[in-house]
């Protein structure tokens, strides 16, 4: 063609079209007016407003009603715009916006965009927010609104960057904040960085979603940009963030030397270190999320393919009516009775018996057990809602136990200021009833230490820091860092301190010089049986 720059103008329309459909929708609507909305840069800044907040609660993956919808908006209202509106309205006013605006009443939304190269116009669907449905406490049912790729689109449009380059760009400006020592303005990076591979992930999920649907309705073009973006996603940013983690270690380690061994820490420092822990934990979790994507990557590869010869399968079949070929033609010829069974005989075609195979016999079978246990609980699920329940007070007991062995060897540490694993072993060799709750059975142990050991030193104010000040995903799991500020922070009455009563802010946790070890006696196993463990023997210090 003869201007080049015209080339995909299509899909640079489509952006145009995210904009100009919700501005359509909205400037029509007398609505406003109705809630002290007047003008429309007031109505344009509620619903962006609006949508940011679904799309936080897409990001950490919780839910989204309507109720929430306007618990927000009405916390916004009362701190910032201050329009008569009481919780109801607040509530009416976001059905408005999702339902109305940003769903046009559920009928189809969309644009037109020239194509220059085909010289003709080209009609594009425009969806902002999604809705599933979700059960609230476990029975009451409830639909949870999600932004579509169009309305993360929308919002993160105005960085001005192609889909396939953000996560470059932003991985390039990080390392940069790094390289200047700039850690505040790499903590904003890295979650900028975590947050697009959380979409990336998403919108593999999409993808298989609408496949398990409908693999016709879901294009070649669309499978073929997915899978690229993917590609370029998982190149080589598992490797670059594990080598940037490394790189942060060692300046917090150099940092953490520092305060212990030369000097405390000024203001600066303290403040940079826990920004560099920061950038270690989202790092983590982008390390983790980078392995969710590239396992998706191939779930969507095989699932696509499958779909697609199921569908080349059933082409295959050849349909015909009975009554005209079957009822019709007996009519006709009665006598056609007497070979009804060649007509017939397709229809009961069994599988071929199965032969045994004398080379298996001699070859090592794996064990199956842990398949058939999935197996057998899966048959036995005829009730839902009991099962659940009961799996989620089994992970209750679970995670008691987790926090009667963590507290134990905080209050043995409180008492003096610090205790190994050998003082606590002479301690409880004649009390089994503290060997019980120190080691409620190995494997639970055997977390507990080797989540301290890996943390080395774990700050308390740092960690409740992050906690008041980023997004964190609310999983019903044993994780260290929550469970100590829910034993330290939380529970007043149950609330750890030291002799003299001031609080814990530092724990540290490390071998001892000699490598020394120490032998637990008659300590329950997972699987219920009784046995002795060794292990290193580690000083637990808290200060």
């Amino acid at each position: 063609m003869q201007h080049e720059f015209l080339k995909h103008f299509p899909k640079r329309m489509k952006n145009v079209g995210l904009y100009a459909v919700l501005i359509q929708n909205s400037i029509q609507k007398t609505t406003w007016r109705q809630y002290g909305y007047m003008t429309s840069d007031e109505q344009l800044n509620l619903i962006f407003a609006v949508m940011l907040y679904i799309m936080e609660q897409s990001l950490r993956e919780d839910n989204c009603t309507m109720d929430d919808i306007g618990a927000y908006i009405d916390t916004i209202n009362v701190q910032y715009w201050h329009k008569g509106m009481n919780y109801e309205d607040c509530r009416q006013l976001g059905d408005f916006i999702v339902n109305v605006i940003l769903s046009n009443d559920g009928r189809i939304m969309q644009f037109d965009g020239f194509n220059f190269e085909e010289n003709t116009y080209q009609t594009m669907n425009i969806s902002y927010v999604a809705n599933k449905i979700v059960y609230v406490d476990l029975e009451v049912k409830r639909t949870s609104y999600y932004l579509t790729d169009d309305g993360y689109n929308l919002l993160l449009g105005t960085l001005e960057i192609e889909n396939n380059m953000k996560l470059t760009i932003h991985e390039m400006i990080f390392q940069m904040h790094l390289e200047k020592q700039s850690y505040d303005k790499a903590v904003d990076e890295i979650k900028n960085v975590f947050n697009l591979l959380r979409i990336q992930l998403q919108k593999i999920q999409e993808a298989m979603s609408k496949i398990r649907r409908n693999a016709l309705n879901y294009s070649v073009r669309d499978y073929e940009d997915v899978l690229n973006e993917n590609l370029e996603t998982i190149g080589d940013t598992q490797e670059k963030f594990q080598n940037y983690r490394e790189l942060v270690r060692n300046r917090a380690r150099e940092l953490e030397n520092e305060n212990i061994n030369v000097r405390r820490l000024g203001k600066k420092d303290e403040e940079n270190l826990n920004n560099l822990r920061v950038i270690e934990s989202y790092l983590n979790r982008a390390i983790d999320e980078h392995q969710k994507i590239l396992n998706n990557h191939f779930d969507l590869k095989a699932l696509y393919t499958k779909e697609l010869e199921d569908l080349t399968q059933m082409s295959l079949i050849r349909r015909f009516p009975m009554r005209r070929e079957l009822y019709d033609k007996v009519l006709e010829q009665p006598e056609a009775l007497e070979r009804i069974d060649l007509f017939l005989r397709p229809l009961f075609n069994k599988d071929p018996g199965k032969v045994y195979n004398l080379n298996k016999a001699f070859q090592y079978q794996k064990p199956a057990r842990k398949h058939t246990e999935e197996d057998t609980q899966e048959d036995l699920d005829f009730d839902e809602e009991a099962w659940q329940k009961e799996q989620e007070k089994k992970l209750d007991e679970k995670l008691k136990k987790y926090e009667n062995s963590l507290s134990f060897l905080l209050e043995k540490a409180c008492v003096t200021g610090e205790v190994s694993l050998s003082k606590i072993c002479d301690q409880i060799s004649e009390n089994p009833a503290g060997q019980d709750r120190l080691i409620p059975n190995v494997e639970i142990f055997k977390e507990i230490m080797v989540e301290m050991i890996k943390n080395d030193v774990i700050d308390i104010d740092a960690l409740e820091r992050e906690r008041r000040e980023n997004l964190q995903d609310r999983k019903k799991e044993f994780q260290l860092n929550s469970m100590l500020l829910k034993l330290i922070l939380d529970e007043p009455r149950k609330k750890i301190t030291l002799p003299d009563g001031s609080a814990v802010r530092r724990i540290v946790t490390s071998k001892t010089l000699d490598n020394s070890y120490v032998t637990f006696s008659d300590v329950l196993s997972e699987n219920g049986e009784r046995k002795a463990i060794r292990c290193s023997d580690v000083i637990i210090r808290v200060m």
